[in-house]
Protein backbone atom coordinates (compact mmCIF):
# COMPACT_ATOMS: atom_id res chain seq x y z
CA UNK A 1 0.00 0.00 0.00
CA UNK A 2 3.02 2.47 0.39
CA UNK A 3 4.58 2.01 -2.65
CA UNK A 4 1.01 2.59 -4.47
CA UNK A 5 0.81 6.13 -2.75
CA UNK A 6 4.53 6.39 -3.60
CA UNK A 7 3.63 6.06 -6.87
CA UNK A 8 0.60 8.18 -7.26
CA UNK A 9 1.97 11.05 -5.60
CA UNK A 10 4.98 10.44 -8.01
CA UNK A 11 2.57 10.47 -11.35
CA UNK A 12 0.45 13.64 -9.94
CA UNK A 13 3.70 15.38 -9.17
CA UNK A 14 4.76 14.58 -12.61
CA UNK A 15 1.34 15.47 -14.09
CA UNK A 16 2.15 19.29 -12.35
CA UNK A 17 5.21 19.27 -13.58
CA UNK A 18 4.32 19.29 -16.94
CA UNK A 19 1.94 21.27 -16.88
CA UNK A 20 3.80 23.68 -15.64
CA UNK A 21 6.44 23.23 -18.00
CA UNK A 22 3.40 24.08 -20.86
CA UNK A 23 2.60 27.36 -19.07
CA UNK A 24 5.87 28.13 -18.66
CA UNK A 25 5.87 27.91 -22.55
CA UNK A 26 3.04 29.21 -23.50
CA UNK A 27 3.76 32.07 -21.41
CA UNK A 28 7.45 32.03 -23.76
CA UNK A 29 5.86 31.42 -26.77
CA UNK A 30 4.02 34.04 -28.86
CA UNK A 31 0.94 33.89 -31.17
CA UNK A 32 1.33 35.49 -34.78
CA UNK A 33 -0.14 38.36 -33.46
CA UNK A 34 2.87 38.40 -30.76
CA UNK A 35 0.85 38.43 -27.74
CA UNK A 36 1.77 35.25 -25.32
CA UNK A 37 -0.63 32.08 -26.06
CA UNK A 38 -0.61 32.13 -22.36
CA UNK A 39 -2.46 35.32 -21.86
CA UNK A 40 -4.36 34.54 -25.03
CA UNK A 41 -5.83 31.74 -23.43
CA UNK A 42 -6.31 33.52 -20.31
CA UNK A 43 -8.22 36.18 -21.57
CA UNK A 44 -9.88 33.91 -23.73
CA UNK A 45 -11.12 31.87 -21.09
CA UNK A 46 -11.91 34.80 -18.63
CA UNK A 47 -14.00 36.45 -21.42
CA UNK A 48 -16.25 33.55 -22.17
CA UNK A 49 -16.78 33.90 -18.42
CA UNK A 50 -17.61 37.56 -18.45
CA UNK A 51 -19.92 37.03 -20.92
CA UNK A 52 -21.75 34.78 -19.42
CA UNK A 53 -21.56 36.41 -16.03
CA UNK A 54 -22.99 39.52 -18.34
CA UNK A 55 -25.64 37.45 -20.20
CA UNK A 56 -27.38 35.79 -16.81
CA UNK A 57 -26.59 39.26 -14.91
CA UNK A 58 -28.90 41.16 -18.05
CA UNK A 59 -31.47 38.34 -18.10
CA UNK A 60 -32.07 39.00 -14.11
CA UNK A 61 -31.81 42.45 -14.93
CA UNK A 62 -34.60 42.58 -17.60
CA UNK A 63 -36.97 40.16 -15.44
CA UNK A 64 -37.15 42.26 -12.92
CA UNK A 65 -37.38 45.43 -14.93
CA UNK A 66 -40.04 43.70 -16.44
CA UNK A 67 -41.54 42.19 -13.44
CA UNK A 68 -41.80 45.88 -12.11
CA UNK A 69 -43.27 47.10 -15.59
CA UNK A 70 -45.80 44.44 -15.09
CA UNK A 71 -46.92 45.56 -11.33
CA UNK A 72 -47.46 48.70 -12.71
CA UNK A 73 -49.26 48.00 -15.74
CA UNK A 74 -51.34 46.10 -13.56
CA UNK A 75 -51.95 48.89 -11.08
CA UNK A 76 -52.86 50.98 -14.34
CA UNK A 77 -55.63 48.70 -15.34
CA UNK A 78 -56.74 48.44 -11.55
CA UNK A 79 -57.15 52.07 -11.90
CA UNK A 80 -58.51 52.22 -15.39
CA UNK A 81 -61.12 50.09 -14.14
CA UNK A 82 -62.02 51.81 -11.05
CA UNK A 83 -62.58 55.44 -13.08
CA UNK A 84 -64.79 53.46 -15.51
CA UNK A 85 -66.58 51.80 -13.04
CA UNK A 86 -67.29 55.38 -11.49
CA UNK A 87 -67.52 56.82 -14.98
CA UNK A 88 -70.46 54.00 -15.46
CA UNK A 89 -71.96 54.60 -12.04
CA UNK A 90 -72.10 58.51 -12.83
CA UNK A 91 -73.52 58.19 -15.87
CA UNK A 92 -76.57 55.90 -14.35
CA UNK A 93 -77.31 58.92 -12.05
CA UNK A 94 -77.29 61.50 -14.62
CA UNK A 95 -80.10 58.94 -16.64
CA UNK A 96 -81.41 58.74 -13.11
CA UNK A 97 -81.66 62.52 -12.50
CA UNK A 98 -82.67 63.02 -16.09
CA UNK A 99 -85.82 60.22 -15.73
CA UNK A 100 -86.68 62.02 -12.64
CA UNK A 101 -86.33 66.17 -14.22
CA UNK A 102 -88.56 65.02 -17.24
CA UNK A 103 -91.08 63.32 -14.62
CA UNK A 104 -90.91 66.15 -12.69
CA UNK A 105 -91.39 68.58 -15.87
CA UNK A 106 -94.29 66.32 -16.98
CA UNK A 107 -96.25 67.06 -13.44
CA UNK A 108 -95.63 70.90 -13.93
CA UNK A 109 -97.21 70.80 -17.05
CA UNK A 110 -100.01 68.30 -15.77
CA UNK A 111 -100.59 70.98 -12.98
CA UNK A 112 -100.34 74.48 -14.89
CA UNK A 113 -102.44 72.10 -17.55
CA UNK A 114 -106.04 71.56 -15.49
CA UNK A 115 -107.76 73.98 -13.60
CA UNK A 116 -107.38 72.16 -10.26
CA UNK A 117 -105.60 72.51 -7.04
CA UNK A 118 -103.25 69.62 -6.63
CA UNK A 119 -100.30 69.24 -4.78
CA UNK A 120 -97.31 67.11 -6.09
CA UNK A 121 -96.13 64.39 -4.01
CA UNK A 122 -93.35 61.42 -4.32
CA UNK A 123 -93.54 58.17 -4.02
CA UNK A 124 -92.06 56.20 -1.16
CA UNK A 125 -93.16 52.87 -1.40
CA UNK A 126 -95.49 50.13 -3.10
CA UNK A 127 -97.89 47.96 -1.04
CA UNK A 128 -96.47 45.11 0.95
CA UNK A 129 -99.37 42.75 -0.32
CA UNK A 130 -100.01 41.89 -3.87
CA UNK A 131 -103.47 41.67 -2.72
CA UNK A 132 -103.93 45.08 -2.10
CA UNK A 133 -102.32 47.36 -4.23
CA UNK A 134 -101.24 50.52 -3.03
CA UNK A 135 -98.41 53.24 -2.71
CA UNK A 136 -97.22 55.46 -0.37
CA UNK A 137 -96.70 58.86 -1.04
CA UNK A 138 -94.79 61.84 1.08
CA UNK A 139 -97.73 64.23 1.93
CA UNK A 140 -100.11 63.92 4.50
CA UNK A 141 -102.77 65.63 6.40
CA UNK A 142 -99.87 68.18 6.96
CA UNK A 143 -100.24 68.86 3.66
CA UNK A 144 -103.78 69.07 3.51
CA UNK A 145 -104.29 65.43 2.17
CA UNK A 146 -107.95 63.89 3.37
CA UNK A 147 -109.33 60.58 2.04
CA UNK A 148 -110.90 60.31 -1.21
CA UNK A 149 -108.80 62.74 -2.77
CA UNK A 150 -108.23 61.75 -6.09
CA UNK A 151 -104.43 60.90 -7.09
CA UNK A 152 -103.29 61.67 -10.75
CA UNK A 153 -99.71 61.20 -12.79
CA UNK A 154 -99.67 62.91 -16.50
CA UNK A 155 -100.47 59.40 -18.14
CA UNK A 156 -103.26 59.12 -16.57
CA UNK A 157 -105.48 58.25 -13.40
CA UNK A 158 -103.08 56.58 -10.30
CA UNK A 159 -105.94 56.31 -7.88
CA UNK A 160 -107.27 57.67 -4.23
CA UNK A 161 -106.18 58.33 -0.77
CA UNK A 162 -107.33 56.23 1.53
CA UNK A 163 -105.45 56.45 4.71
CA UNK A 164 -103.53 59.85 5.00
CA UNK A 165 -101.35 60.50 8.05
CA UNK A 166 -99.49 63.24 9.01
CA UNK A 167 -96.74 63.56 6.97
CA UNK A 168 -97.47 60.50 4.52
CA UNK A 169 -100.58 58.47 2.43
CA UNK A 170 -101.82 55.52 1.06
CA UNK A 171 -103.29 55.67 -2.11
CA UNK A 172 -105.43 52.85 -3.06
CA UNK A 173 -104.16 52.41 -6.83
CA UNK A 174 -106.99 51.89 -9.55
CA UNK A 175 -106.66 48.48 -10.49
CA UNK A 176 -107.04 47.12 -6.97
CA UNK A 177 -109.79 44.92 -6.80
CA UNK A 178 -111.92 46.96 -4.59
CA UNK A 179 -111.50 50.05 -6.30
CA UNK A 180 -113.79 51.45 -9.20
CA UNK A 181 -113.82 54.44 -11.10
CA UNK A 182 -117.09 55.86 -13.40
CA UNK A 183 -115.66 56.24 -16.80
CA UNK A 184 -116.87 57.08 -20.61
CA UNK A 185 -115.70 56.02 -24.30
CA UNK A 186 -114.34 58.90 -25.10
CA UNK A 187 -115.20 58.09 -28.64
CA UNK A 188 -118.98 57.40 -28.85
CA UNK A 189 -119.85 58.57 -25.35
CA UNK A 190 -121.09 55.22 -23.80
CA UNK A 191 -120.53 55.04 -20.07
CA UNK A 192 -119.99 51.98 -17.73
CA UNK A 193 -117.92 51.58 -14.54
CA UNK A 194 -114.38 50.51 -14.67
CA UNK A 195 -113.35 48.17 -12.04
CA UNK A 196 -109.86 47.14 -10.96
CA UNK A 197 -109.11 43.25 -11.18
CA UNK A 198 -105.94 43.20 -8.50
CA UNK A 199 -103.89 42.74 -11.92
CA UNK A 200 -102.19 44.90 -14.53
CA UNK A 201 -105.65 45.42 -16.36
CA UNK A 202 -109.56 46.75 -15.42
CA UNK A 203 -112.66 45.61 -16.78
CA UNK A 204 -115.13 47.89 -17.80
CA UNK A 205 -118.87 47.13 -16.25
CA UNK A 206 -122.24 47.81 -16.68
CA UNK A 207 -121.89 48.74 -20.46
CA UNK A 208 -125.28 49.14 -22.00
CA UNK A 209 -125.84 46.36 -24.91
CA UNK A 210 -127.05 49.09 -27.54
CA UNK A 211 -123.04 50.87 -26.83
CA UNK A 212 -120.65 51.18 -29.54
CA UNK A 213 -117.55 50.13 -28.30
CA UNK A 214 -114.21 48.93 -30.10
CA UNK A 215 -110.91 47.91 -29.57
CA UNK A 216 -108.81 50.79 -29.66
CA UNK A 217 -111.48 53.50 -28.03
CA UNK A 218 -109.72 55.30 -25.09
CA UNK A 219 -111.95 55.21 -21.63
CA UNK A 220 -111.82 58.33 -19.53
CA UNK A 221 -113.17 59.36 -16.28
CA UNK A 222 -117.01 60.66 -15.86
CA UNK A 223 -116.78 61.97 -12.64
CA UNK A 224 -119.93 60.94 -11.24
CA UNK A 225 -118.78 59.29 -8.59
CA UNK A 226 -117.07 62.64 -7.15
CA UNK A 227 -113.43 61.48 -6.69
CA UNK A 228 -112.12 61.56 -9.85
CA UNK A 229 -112.00 64.19 -12.49
CA UNK A 230 -114.14 64.25 -15.45
CA UNK A 231 -112.56 63.56 -18.60
CA UNK A 232 -109.05 61.72 -17.51
CA UNK A 233 -107.37 58.92 -19.37
CA UNK A 234 -108.03 55.65 -17.71
CA UNK A 235 -107.04 53.57 -20.31
CA UNK A 236 -107.49 51.83 -23.94
CA UNK A 237 -109.99 49.04 -24.35
CA UNK A 238 -107.62 45.56 -25.41
CA UNK A 239 -110.02 43.14 -26.05
CA UNK A 240 -114.43 42.92 -25.90
CA UNK A 241 -116.58 39.87 -25.94
CA UNK A 242 -120.45 39.67 -26.57
CA UNK A 243 -122.88 37.30 -25.92
CA UNK A 244 -126.67 37.35 -26.66
CA UNK A 245 -126.12 40.58 -27.41
CA UNK A 246 -124.63 42.04 -23.80
CA UNK A 247 -121.17 42.90 -23.31
CA UNK A 248 -120.01 40.11 -20.80
CA UNK A 249 -116.27 41.08 -20.40
CA UNK A 250 -114.57 44.59 -21.95
CA UNK A 251 -110.77 44.32 -20.95
CA UNK A 252 -109.05 48.08 -20.39
CA UNK A 253 -105.46 48.61 -20.59
CA UNK A 254 -104.10 51.25 -18.01
CA UNK A 255 -102.80 54.40 -19.83
CA UNK A 256 -100.48 54.18 -16.54
CA UNK A 257 -97.65 52.23 -15.51
CA UNK A 258 -98.41 51.45 -11.79
CA UNK A 259 -95.06 49.66 -11.50
CA UNK A 260 -93.29 52.69 -12.23
CA UNK A 261 -94.81 55.71 -10.63
CA UNK A 262 -92.39 58.21 -8.79
CA UNK A 263 -94.42 61.05 -8.78
CA UNK A 264 -97.85 62.12 -8.53
CA UNK A 265 -100.59 65.01 -8.23
CA UNK A 266 -102.93 64.93 -5.57
CA UNK A 267 -105.90 66.65 -6.08
CA UNK A 268 -106.82 68.82 -3.74
CA UNK A 269 -110.35 70.25 -4.47
CA UNK A 270 -113.37 68.11 -5.11
CA UNK A 271 -114.38 67.40 -8.87
CA UNK A 272 -118.02 68.43 -9.88
CA UNK A 273 -119.82 65.78 -10.67
CA UNK A 274 -121.82 64.42 -13.46
CA UNK A 275 -121.78 62.89 -16.40
CA UNK A 276 -121.73 63.91 -20.09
Amino acid sequence: MAVLDIRQRTGWLFMAVIVGQILLISAQVNTERGVPVLEEFTFGTFAEVQRAATSAIGAVRSGWTNYFALQGVQEENARLREEVAALRIGLQQERALAEQSRALQGLLEMKSAVKLSTTAASVIAGGASPEFRTITVDKGTGDGLKPDMAVLAPAGVVGRIIMPSGRASKVQLLIDRDAAAGAIVERSRAQGVVVGTGTDRFRLDHVPSTADIQVGDRVVTSGIEGIYPKGFVIGQIESLERQTGEFTDVVVRPAVEFSALESVLVVLTPPASGAQ
